[in-house]
C-alpha cells in the first residue's frame, strides 16, 4: 500500500502539469476574450464613454438611471416579452413531441435524429436571409405568397406588416426551424434516462399507454430536462439578434418597431448617432442581471437541484 501511495504522488505532478498544458490555452482565451471585455464593459457603465473606450468622465449609476428611465430601453423588453412569450412554449411543445415520435421510432431512428439536429448547424444569418429573400419575401414571387396567391390571396408585406404584425410569424417560424433539434435530443436523452420498469408499473395499476403514462410518468421523470429547456429557450429569447437585425434590417436602418434588447444595445453603443458605451454597457449589465435573476427565481420555482 505505501509503495503505491508513493507511486501516486509521484506522478501527481505530472498530472498537474499534463492538465495545465492542456486546459491553460483555453482558460487564457476565455480570461481575454470573456472576462476581460465583461470587466471592462462593467467599468464603462460607471463613466460618460461616448465614443472612446478609455473614458476618465465618472457619472456613478447616471448610466443605470438613464437607462431604466428609456423608453425604448423599456419598449425592447417588451419586444423580448412578447417573443418569449411565442417561442417559449413553442419550443417546449413541439421538442417534446418530436422527441416523443423519435424515440418511439423502430426503424432509421438516426436518420431522423439527424435530419431535425441538422438546422442547429446553420448560421443563423443564413438561415434569416432565406427566410427573408426566399420565404417570405414581401413579392409575388416568395414561397409564401406563392402558396397563398393558389388561394387567390394577395400577397403580403411579411416583414414591414404591422397591421396585423406578420414580421412575428417570420421570426418565430425561423428560430423554432434553428432550435427545434437540439432540445429534442436533450429530450431523447431524458427519455432514455427512464427506466423502463416505471412504465411497466404504471400498466400493472391501470395506466393506459398515451395520455395517462406521458402525465404521470414521462413528465414527472422529465422534470429536471423540462426545466434546463425552459432556462434555455428564455436566456436564448433574450439574447435575440441575429435574426431580428437580418430579417427586419434594410438599408434604410432598422425599424422602430421589434426591437428587442441586444438590437437597442447595439444602435446605442455603435449608431449612427455617435457611440454612447457607458449607456450601452450599463444596459447591457442591466440585461445580465437580469438574465441571472430570472434564472435563478425559475430554477427555485421549478426545483432545479431537487432530485427526480
Amino acid at each position: 500500500m505505501s509503495s503505491a501511495a508513493a507511486t501516486v504522488r509521484k506522478k501527481k505532478p505530472g498530472n498537474a502539469k499534463a492538465f495545465w498544458l492542456f486546459v491553460g490555452p483555453f482558460l487564457a482565451g476565455l480570461a481575454i476574450f470573456a472576462y476581460l471585455p465583461i470587466g471592462w464593459s462593467l467599468l464603462l457603465s460607471f463613466f460618460n464613454a461616448h465614443n472612446t473606450v478609455t473614458p476618465t468622465e465618472f457619472v456613478g449609476v447616471d448610466n443605470y438611471i438613464d437607462m431604466l428611465s428609456d423608453g425604448a430601453f423599456l419598449q425592447s423588453m417588451g419586444t423580448f416579452t412578447l417573443f418569449a412569450l411565442f417561442i417559449v412554449p413553442l419550443t417546449f411543445v413541439l421538442s417534446l413531441a418530436l422527441a416523443l415520435l423519435v424515440n418511439q421510432i423502430g426503424f432509421a431512428r438516426t436518420f431522423f435524429r439527424s435530419v431535425f439536429f441538422l438546422p442547429t448547424a446553420c448560421s443563423y444569418v443564413v438561415a434569416s436571409l432565406i427566410w427573408k429573400l426566399s420565404i417570405f419575401n414581401g413579392l409575388r414571387y416568395g414561397l409564401a405568397n406563392t402558396v397563398l396567391s393558389w388561394f387567390g390571396i394577395e400577397p403580403i408585406a411579411w416583414t414591414v406588416s404591422t397591421d396585423p404584425p406578420w414580421y412575428w410569424l417570420v421570426l418565430v417560424t425561423l428560430r423554432l426551424w434553428l432550435q427545434l433539434g437540439f432540445y429534442m435530443i436533450l429530450f431523447i436523452a431524458g427519455l432514455q434516462r427512464i427506466p423502463q420498469h416505471l412504465y411497466e408499473a404504471a400498466w400493472i395499476d391501470g395506466a393506459k399507454p398515451g395520455w395517462q403514462t406521458l402525465r404521470h410518468v414521462t413528465l414527472p421523470q422529465l422534470r429536471a430536462t423540462s426545466v434546463s429547456v425552459i432556462l434555455l429557450t428564455l436566456i436564448a429569447a433574450y439574447q435575440a439578434f441575429d435574426e431580428f437585425y437580418n430579417v427586419l434590417g434594410s438599408a434604410d436602418g432598422y425599424p422602430p418597431f421589434a426591437r428587442p434588447p441586444l438590437v437597442y444595445l447595439y444602435y446605442s453603443a455603435l449608431g449612427s448617432g455617435g457611440q454612447d458605451f457607458g449607456h450601452g454597457s450599463a444596459g447591457a449589465v442591466i440585461l445580465a442581471l437580469l438574465i441571472a435573476l430570472v434564472t435563478l427565481l425559475q430554477g427555485r420555482l421549478f426545483g432545479f437541484r431537487r432530485g427526480e
